[in-house]
């Protein structure tokens, strides 16, 4: 019997950088492919609600992730809001608050493998699954910082 694996993420990260500069910086998504190398496809027309993002990521695990990202809802300079489907399914949020400092974004998500064969890993190894997701997260936050500024 497969169990349901979820994993639910909630990262707060803050930058020296106003929040309409680090919006502006997400916006670019010509610039993704350049910035995270292991992001092998992205067809996207920006950061505006109703756009869909066609995905093709590889951890350093040995599967490719396919899906596609909807921008459900887009505040500029503050929130954007999306649904996931393809081989993981789940929602996202974003959110840029500004501070003292800079601005803090907030990334949360909740995301499930949604094919037969990352179920049967996920349900093998959690670990695996786990270590990918927070890898993305963790490794292209450091691109991003490292790159896009």
């Amino acid at each position: 019997m497969l169990v349901d694996l979820e994993i639910r993420s909630d990262h707060t990260h803050q930058f020296e950088h106003s929040a309409a500069e680090v919006w502006d910086a997400i916006g670019r998504t010509d610039q993704f492919r350049r910035w995270w190398p292991w992001l092998r496809r992205l067809e996207a027309d920006g950061l505006v609600a109703g756009d869909r993002w066609q995905c093709m990521v590889q951890p350093p695990l040995p599967y490719v992730l396919r899906f596609s990202i909807t921008l459900d809802e887009v505040e500029p300079g503050e929130r954007a809001v999306a649904t996931v489907r393809g081989d993981i399914a789940g929602d996202a949020e974003l959110t840029l608050t500004t501070t003292d400092a800079g601005c803090d974004l907030r990334l949360a998500s909740t995301l499930r493998p949604s094919n037969r064969a990352l179920e049967i890993v996920s349900n093998l190894a959690p670990w695996m699954a786990r270590f990918g997701h927070d890898w993305v997260i963790r490794t292209g936050l450091e691109q991003f910082r490292g790159r896009a500024f």
